[in-house]
């Protein structure tokens, strides 16, 4: 088994199944976790038939202990782990004034799209550096924030909130692991076409329309798929810590 190993976070649908394939194709077998097993089977047909093999494991990664087992098991399934992309996130409960969000969905965001990313790649971090492990390819990890980390949304506070925080752990993550050769990236979606932005479809179309970003489009998933793949695998190498956009240029300030 000399094909390196790549661990999705929420990978049974949306970014998480784009970056799966994206990561097939471009060498890497793939181990995805999730809530729920409706997608996976769609997700590991993909996977195939971009050339890689796929395996799956329900988690829960706000769950602590449930994170330490699903990294365990991932790092024994194929012997090792070369990326990580932590993509598992969920939106606000309810978006609307911030002067009724509910402790409930602010914890619920920091806590999946925050605290689990942090302590899913310090237990695979701690795996990496450890003396013995494999390399077998490029290694990475990936961070999955938004264009909320640098653009607020106040209907929905606790979503930015969480994610210029997992933006920050990003960056620590990649002082601390750039001298074990390990570069780490933040990618900073838009727009995204997925389950969490069906239910605004309607007003993104006509925002998009209306010159939103410059590129006149909704982003896809494979927009994003593709973008982690071409780092993962070494095409700007000079580089770790940075935040990518992958966004029509929604993040420029315009005149």
């Amino acid at each position: 088994m000399t094909r390196p190993v790549a661990l999705v976070t929420g990978a049974r649908r949306g970014i998480g199944r784009a970056s799966c394939v994206a990561l097939a194709a471009a060498g890497y077998d793939v181990l995805g976790c999730d809530l729920g097993e409706d997608g996976f089977a769609e997700t590991g047909a993909a996977v195939q038939e971009a050339g890689g093999r796929f395996a799956w494991h329900l988690r829960d990664v706000s769950d602590l202990d449930a994170v330490a087992a699903m990294v365990g098991w991932a790092w024994g399934h194929w012997g090792g782990v070369e990326v990580l992309v932590n993509n598992a996130g969920v939106g606000a409960m309810q978006r609307g004034d911030l002067l009724e969000v509910s402790p409930e969905s602010w914890d619920r965001c920091l806590d999946i799209n925050t605290r689990a990313p942090f302590f899913v790649s310090q237990h695979v971090a701690r795996r990496m550096v450890a003396d013995g492990a494999p390399q077998r390819g490029n290694r990475a990890l990936v961070f999955i924030s938004s264009a909320n980390a640098a653009m607020a949304s106040a209907d929905r506070t606790e979503y930015s909130a969480s994610k210029i925080a997992v933006s920050m752990v990003a960056r620590c993550f990649a002082i601390r692991m750039a001298e074990e050769g390990v570069p780490v990236y933040d990618i900073r979606p838009g727009v995204i076409r997925t389950d969490m932005t069906a239910a605004v479809t309607a007003k993104y179309d006509k925002r998009i329309a209306e010159g939103l970003s410059p590129i006149r489009r909704w982003g896809e998933p494979e927009d994003v798929g593709r973008a982690i793949a071409a780092l993962v695998t070494g095409a700007i190498p000079f580089s770790t810590g940075d935040a990518f956009h992958i966004d029509g240029g929604l993040h420029m300030h315009q005149l």
